[in-house]
């Protein structure tokens, strides 16, 4: 007998049996949902850091590609983009003290009055390193350029009224906020105008014995970025002009004075204006030796003391000839040392004179005059020395320092001599080299010209 159930508590009943199964499928649903909105927040954040790090990339993309230099490291080349130098003119006026260091100089001259002011004005063209760039980090915003400067001491009879042509090289010193820093700058050229010592027309001119003389000048201002375009700048430097011992007379003249002025910067951008939050990455620097060998040659005028105490000019100039071997230690971007071996030929060293009639003028006495200057054997102009080294090195220049002592060597080559020099890039393993020898810290020598080449050079592709 089959047992007739009724269809509403079929339903019930499965219902029933159904319900705990449903309630926990419910659960894992929404357990589910809730992770997987989890996931979609992750996923939102990590977009979001994504998108940050894009933007970050570009900015140092963008940074590599305004970069001062096609490249940044040993080899890494990057492409050439235009503008990678900021261009600039600018005009300075500086009023100077003149040094009396001579008695022409102290008022013993035709108008019996010092001399003891000059002022100069300079035009000056540059490209500089852009801002927030790898060779800005590196060199400090290093710029250079050529300039020309006309200078008047307010004596055109006796003096001249001098134009002066030079290359010149700044760069940062410290920085006080992106508009604001503190620099240095040299210069370095010929000056040209001069009226020089003449026994018949400006006799009482000790100073200056040259038509062209050498032209040194170093200084420190503050520059300050008024705006895109202009800097206004004002400090102070020192100035020199000689010959270089190769005319008499050779006392020179001596500046001090304030520099003030005024530069354009043609492409500049106002971004150049801001402190970047990216750093360009500096290659780590090879640390080596390398081999510097300088020739060079000049010549000169020797001055020589007779019996009554008093200095007398050889009638004629001399030749000078010589070489610098010098391993260099390359420490990092801006410095090397190290110990140069030095020989010269000097056709000046221990000349002397015979004891007959009178002495020479400081133009050589042509025909007013039966002094000898005598030349001793070869052995006693030849040197041999050594000296250490010190480089700071810079894009193009590089500026040499040395002090040493000739170990082999007869009458005025004995003692210590000092070396200046600047050494002009022409290419990776060559220069050019203008540099001057002192004695004993204040005796003039010579001037060395001539040209170098570094072998073993590791220093880094960094400069163009």
């Amino acid at each position: 007998m089959r047992v007739k159930i009724p269809r509403r508590e079929i339903i019930l009943f499965c219902s029933a049996l159904l319900f705990p199964v449903a309630s926990l499928c419910a659960q894992e649903v929404g357990q589910e949902v809730k992770e997987v909105r989890q996931d979609v927040e992750q996923l939102q954040q990590d977009v979001r850091e994504l998108r940050e790090e894009v933007r970050r990339l570009q900015e140092e993309l963008h940074g590599f590609r305004r970069n001062s230099f096609p490249q940044c490291g040993m080899d890494t080349v990057a492409p050439y983009v235009p503008h990678r130098f900021i261009h600039r003119l600018g005009i300075e006026a500086r009023p100077q003290y003149v040094f009396p260091t001579n008695p022409f100089l102290q008022g013993e001259n035709e108008r019996w009055k010092p001399i003891q002011s000059s002022f100069a004005a300079h035009l000056k063209y540059s490209f500089k390193f852009r801002p927030n760039t790898c060779a800005d980090r590196i060199y400090g915003g290093a710029y250079q350029g050529f300039g020309l400067a006309v200078t008047t001491f307010g004596d055109r009879k006796q003096l001249g009224d001098p134009v002066t042509f030079y290359v010149f090289q700044g760069a940062r010193i410290a920085r006080f906020n992106p508009r604001l820093s503190l620099n240095y700058e040299w210069n370095f050229g010929l000056s040209a105008g001069w009226k020089p010592y003449d026994n018949d027309y400006n006799s009482y001119n000790g100073a200056v014995g040259s038509r062209v003389n050498a032209y040194l000048n170093a200084g420190i201002y503050l520059n300050w970025s008024l705006s895109r375009y202009f800097d206004f700048i004002i400090g102070g430097d020192f100035t020199h002009f000689s010959n270089g011992n190769t005319k008499f007379p050779n006392a020179g003249v001596n500046t001090t004075g304030a520099k003030i002025g005024l530069v354009d910067n043609f492409n500049r951008e106002e971004s150049d204006l801001t402190k970047s939050l990216v750093k360009p990455y500096i290659p780590r620097f090879p640390r080596h030796i390398s081999y510097d060998l300088v020739l060079f040659g000049s010549w000169r005028r020797k001055g020589v003391y007779v019996e009554s105490g008093k200095q007398i000019a050889s009638p004629g100039s001399y030749p000078v000839a010589g070489f610098n071997f010098a391993p260099m230690y390359n420490l990092n971007y801006k410095l090397r040392f190290g110990v140069s071996l030095d020989g010269v030929y000097d056709g000046s060293a221990n000349v002397y004179t015979e004891d007959r009639i009178v002495e020479y003028d400081y133009d050589g006495g042509s025909g007013t005059s039966e002094r000898r200057f005598l030349v001793p054997g070869i052995q006693h102009q030849l040197a041999l020395g050594l000296s250490g080294r010190a480089e700071y090195v810079m894009p193009f220049f590089t500026i040499n320092v040395g002090l040493g002592t000739n170990v082999l060597g007869r009458g005025d080559l004995r003692g210590l001599y000092q070396v200046f020099a600047l050494k002009i890039d022409v290419t990776r393993s060559s220069f050019l080299h203008i540099g001057y020898n002192l004695q004993n810290f204040q005796t003039p020598n010579y001037l060395m010209l001539g040209l170098g080449f570094r072998f073993n050079n590791k220093y880094p592709k960094v400069r163009h």
